[in-house]
């Protein structure tokens, strides 16, 4: 076949580097098009180090959040190349992308919203582990949420919960779908503190930079559940007469599934990283993961991860690339040093038939709150084909070691939701460090 084998023409032209070609068809070509190995032209033009293309593909809203066969998006890959100014500029891209959709989506969430009525839901968290000593002290949360029009409120105690860390607080999401101007949609207010901070879709040059010089200290990680293999069976009870399990969740009487094939699948690269930085990196890693300010050098300057000397060249040609088995090319950038494991986990559903609220209505509020890593995990998994009726409860993985119940244990439509729930109390200040 000829050389843009399968319409690649652009991921051949970066493969060759050769820019004004690439420039020429990228007026009508598909910049989000994904070749036999899932890459993006753009995550070529990071693991080949091809800077000019890079620039050229990100000014065509080249897809920063993509990923490839192995899991693995452009950012990832220029996190493993270490050219800090292409990070940057995919971490930039990132953001615009990501504040794009959400203007993008806000009209008919706002819409869904309003076509729903108001009420008052209780989410409860509870994690677990197969690990003991883990299992001990893992936190639960019992989550409100009210809805009155375009609004929602979602009170918390469980703020963060990542990589066995938890952040406690006491803590308000207020999301106002009426907002002027609509960067105002989304506020936090800090209930101990008597704070409030309104959510930017905007950071500082500042905190690109220092988000950056994480990126570049970390293991590169992806996590996700494969859900190929999932199957639902419905649940047994009663040791001689066996028949199907049903049990009342709350005031609802729900049908139970097992569900079968959910494997967590964890990987973790760190070629980037040296045996120094390692070790180096975990001090720096807690002063920054908890906001310390950032190592400053004898001129008083700020200490930032230099750009890594860039790998030799590998030498694979196009049609090496081409041939190659999906996902098995050659090794275009730094030579990997990966880390994978799987985790397979038994889980439970109970659908019920009886609740007031439908799926695509619970993703809908699920999409305002998803600034929540653990409600993403959330949304994730009610995005599979379920069983009929409503999840009321719901065992997903968060974690490789840890599992959370999450109970829907009360839910209400109310035509009295106070609209005082969702304004800023007059007391509270504005974070002065935000």
């Amino acid at each position: 076949m000829a050389g843009g084998e399968g319409g690649c023409e652009l991921h051949e032209c970066v493969f060759k580097g050769d820019l004004r070609r690439l420039s020429a068809l990228l007026r009508t070509g598909d910049v989000e098009k994904k070749d036999r190995h899932g890459n993006t032209a753009l995550h070529l033009a990071v693991m080949l180090g091809r800077k000019d293309c890079v620039q050229l593909l990100l000014a065509h809203n080249a897809p920063v959040r993509i990923k490839n066969l192995a899991g693995w998006t452009p950012l990832a890959e220029a996190i493993s190349y270490g050219d800090r100014q292409t990070i940057i500029s995919l971490v930039r891209k990132l953001k615009t992308q990501c504040r794009e959709h959400i203007e993008k989506r806000r009209p008919s969430l706002v819409k869904a919203l309003k076509s729903m009525g108001d009420f008052y839901m209780e989410l409860k968290w509870d994690f677990t582990s197969w690990v003991p000593l883990v299992s001990r002290i893992l936190p639960s949360d019992i989550c409100k949420i009210h809805k009155r029009g375009s609004s929602i409120r979602l009170d918390t105690t469980l703020v963060d919960f990542s990589d066995m860390r938890w952040e406690r607080g006491d803590v308000s999401f207020l999301f106002n779908g009426g907002a002027k101007p609509p960067e105002h949609a989304l506020t936090v207010l800090d209930n101990k503190a008597q704070l409030f901070q309104r959510v930017r879709y905007e950071e500082t040059e500042m905190e690109i930079e220092d988000e950056v010089d994480i990126y570049m200290s970390s293991d590169i990680t992806a996590v996700q559940m494969s859900t190929k293999s999932i199957t639902f069976t419905r649940a047994q009870s009663g040791w001689i007469f066996r028949e199907d399990r049903k049990e009342m969740v709350g005031a609802f009487e729900a049908e139970v599934y097992d569900i079968n094939g959910m494997v967590l699948e964890s990987r973790k690269r760190r070629e980037h990283l040296s045996e120094e930085d390692l070790q180096k990196n975990k001090a720096i890693m807690e002063q920054l993961t908890k906001g310390y300010a950032q190592a400053i050098d004898l001129n008083g300057e700020l200490m930032r991860r230099g750009s890594l000397t860039p790998p030799t060249s590998s030498g694979v040609t196009w049609q090496e690339y081409l041939e190659a088995e999906p996902g098995q090319y050659p090794t275009l950038g730094r030579k990997l040093v990966n880390k994978e494991s799987s985790k397979a986990f038994r889980a439970t559903v109970a659908m019920s038939s009886n609740f007031p609220l439908s799926v695509s209505m619970l993703l809908d509020v699920l999409e305002v709150i998803a600034p929540f890593k653990h409600f993403s995990k959330l949304r994730e998994f009610i995005q599979m084909k379920l069983p009929p009726g409503f999840p009321v409860k719901i065992d997903i993985p968060i974690l490789p070691t840890v599992t959370a119940k999450i109970t829907f244990q009360d839910f209400a439509f109310r035509d009295d939701i106070d609209s005082k729930l969702f304004e800023i109390p007059a007391s509270y200040e504005e974070d002065p460090n935000r």
